[in-house]
């Protein structure tokens, strides 16, 4: 069933959908302020978690993603399918005791680091290799399994002498993938590729217990599909062709979502991903590498994380690996990489042609005085029939759906109109200082008035 690798072409298209798939397969894996201890940090992986069945079947988690899809191969094309997960394997901390015997500790002190206990990730990837035709029909089914395991490796202190070891363990996962494909009635050659991925784990959780925690080390974790044709097409499920849209909405995407993704303009790779994204991600060129914590902006991550106290940073080093290289990466990133995380222009584009820059209006144009048809200070409307501008009395009554409580307590209040204010949508706007307000004069020079719309206001008297 496995054959050689996808052509070159297809292989270097992978590779750059993988960079995107990294960042899904990480996505979440610590987040700020890098430690373990944090409340954050607590409730480990949020996307992709297919769990053992004997425990997803009561939980809000599930053992199974589905990913539906339309494609247009061509004669004696391939299907390349590449499944990648997070496993997740559990280290503890044990000291060395003074007659040799190694004890479980909540913790190692080092001189650069806190050793804690943590679940490392560990990346595993199910590739396979099918020509299409074999696909139709009840297809193909890969079967796999990854067995438990423990290792151990020392910790020593500055002079190198032995002080504790780390302990990590692994427990049995096994899987599922199964790829079929079925012919779509059309005047095209299209077929439906669906992509099923399961957990088939047979553990089973302690009935009095609830604990997601002895779950995730039998869980396919962040899980994700690259698909790649050696010959022929994907078509997007959020932009298809118009002949296509009927099929495409006949796709059915469980817990995963499949993207366009390789450069710009092609068609040969899609990535099923736990993460909505649109066609063709890729990461932006400015990052100076994994932060894994892609709810938040890089700039303020990078900056946060250098003003960490000494204390917090050896217990982020001590936290994980991947934890560690980000405190370096933000105590060495140098200010021109900085800088460039503070934001990026990708809409410009070289304007050419025969017709002259126009001249630039002297105001903006969100600025009153930009147009010389309107002008608060003299403009006045109609309210009740009578004629309102700048100097008029009015009586406040606020509208309770559209206004907040501290305008609710001016109801009933007189006021002076300052200015009749015009908006681009051709909305009107009054602004007025309340009478007996002994900071009006303040607002008066700073323009800081309030604002009411005219079905709020009441003429006072006649002008």
């Amino acid at each position: 069933m496995t054959t050689p690798a996808p052509t070159d072409t297809l292989a270097e298209r992978f590779a750059t959908a993988r960079q995107v798939a990294d960042a899904v397969l990480f996505e979440g894996y610590v987040l700020y302020p890098y430690r373990a201890s944090a409340a954050k940090n607590r409730l480990r992986w949020q996307f992709g978690v297919l769990v053992p069945p004997g425990w997803g079947a009561d939980h809000a988690e599930h053992s199974h993603q589905r990913t539906e899809c339309l494609m247009e191969p061509r004669s004696g094309a391939r299907l390349a399918a590449e499944l990648r997960f997070l496993r997740a394997q559990r280290r503890t901390v044990q000291r060395l005791d003074s007659d040799g015997e190694f004890t479980t500790a909540a913790e190692l002190e080092l001189p650069d680091r806190v050793l804690v206990p943590w679940d490392e990730g560990i990346e595993e990837r199910c590739p396979i290799d099918v020509p299409v035709a074999e696909l139709a029909g009840d297809g193909v089914t890969v079967p796999f399994s990854r067995p438990a395991g423990e290792e151990t490796e020392p910790v020593h202190d500055a002079d190198g002498r032995p002080v504790g070891r780390l302990v990590r363990r692994r427990e049995e996962i096994r899987g599922m993938l199964r790829l079929t494909a079925q012919e779509i009635e059309g005047p095209y050659a299209v077929l439906r590729l669906t992509a099923t991925v399961e957990n088939t784990s047979g553990w089973a959780p302690d009935p009095a217990a609830d604990d997601r925690d002895a779950a995730l080390p039998r869980s396919l974790v962040a899980a994700h599909l690259l698909l790649g044709l050696s010959a022929g097409r994907f078509l997007s499920q959020t932009d298809p062709p118009e002949w296509a849209r009927g099929a495409v909405a006949g796709c059915r995407n469980e817990h995963t979502w499949p993207v366009l993704a390789g450069p710009p303009g092609s068609a040969e790779v899609v990535l099923s991903a736990p993460i909505i994204l649109e066609d063709h991600p890729a990461i932006a060129p400015e990052s100076p590498g994994a932060l894994y914590d892609a709810l938040e902006i890089d700039e303020i991550l990078a900056l946060r994380t250098a003003t960490l106290t000494d204390q917090e940073k050896r217990e982020a080093r001590g936290t994980d690996p991947r934890a560690a290289e980000v405190i370096d990466l933000a105590d060495g990133m140098p200010p021109e990489v900085l800088e460039r995380l503070h934001g990026a222009v990708r809409a410009l584009r070289e304007v050419t042609g025969p017709d002259p820059e126009p001249a630039r209006p002297d105001t903006p144009w969100w600025d009153p005085g930009g147009d010389r048809d309107v002008d608060p200070l003299t403009d006045r409307i109609s309210i009740d029939g009578r004629s309102v501008g700048a100097g008029s009395r009015v009586e406040l009554r606020p509208g309770r759906r559209r206004t907040d409580a501290q305008d609710l307590f001016l109801h009933g209040r007189a006021a002076r109109v300052e200015a009749v204010l015009h908006d681009v949508d051709g909305g009107v706007h009054l602004a007025v200082t309340v009478e007996g307000d002994p900071g009006a004069d303040i607002r008066r020079a700073q323009g800081r008035f309030l604002y009411f719309q005219p079905d709020e206001l009441a003429p006072l008297e006649d002008e």
